[in-house]
């Protein structure tokens, strides 16, 4: 996993070990000092998992006291944001497991359609830079979200995952108990779905 998928940037060397020590004194300012440092985007990634705010909030605070038993085993020479990434997207995947409670909706409905000759019957623009005012930006980014939250959920995972959580394809096949190349399809698949979700907000290549 590279580090700019990790929540938070780690304190470096000598504060994180004594953030590590205090830890593991039981020491409520460094339980605090953690939290400021990491909880917000560690939340983040637990509600793009989930899509639910109440959710997250609880996968959260689990992921912080499997962390705190952790603390014994954890290698220094890892990164503490990473370590911390990983215990919380195990929490949100738990969860997304224990709502199975019906087969999910198929992903052919939303993926694109073709004419008998082969090509889309519909051609939108490459993906480009993203609208230039704040405003436009943030209503792009809504209209993301809530395009991500209509996929299916094992494909919503799979992308959330690899595309904004930015783990390596093993680690998502391991993590989820499948194999490298299903990863890959269910991406590949995603990806063309969320396209699809998203064509009203793109122009239409004119020919």
């Amino acid at each position: 996993m590279s580090d700019a998928g990790a929540p938070g940037g780690t304190a470096p060397g000598s504060d994180e070990s004594a953030l590590l020590a205090g830890l593991r004194r039981g020491e409520e300012r460094a339980f605090e000092r953690l939290v400021a440092l990491h909880g917000g985007r560690l939340l983040a990634a637990a509600r793009r998992l989930l899509g639910s705010e109440e959710e997250a909030r609880d996968a959260l605070q689990e992921a912080f006291l499997q962390a705190f038993r952790g603390l014994a085993g954890f290698r220094e020479d890892a990164r503490l944001s990473t370590w911390l990434h990983r215990i919380v997207v195990n929490a949100a995947l738990m969860r997304l497991r224990g709502r199975r409670s019906h087969p999910e909706e198929p992903i052919e409905p939303l993926l694109p359609t073709f004419r008998e000759d082969g090509h889309p019957t519909r051609f939108f623009v490459a993906w480009g830079p993203g609208p230039e005012s704040a405003a436009a930006r943030a209503e792009l980014a809504a209209r993301v979200r809530a395009a991500i939250r209509n996929l299916p959920e094992s494909h919503r995972t799979v992308l959330v995952l690899r595309d904004l959580e930015e783990l390596e394809t093993s680690e998502v096949a391991q993590l989820l108990g499948i194999t490298p190349n299903a990863v890959k399809i269910r991406l590949h698949r995603a990806r063309q779905a969320l396209r699809q979700l998203l064509a009203p907000d793109l122009r239409p290549e004119t020919t």
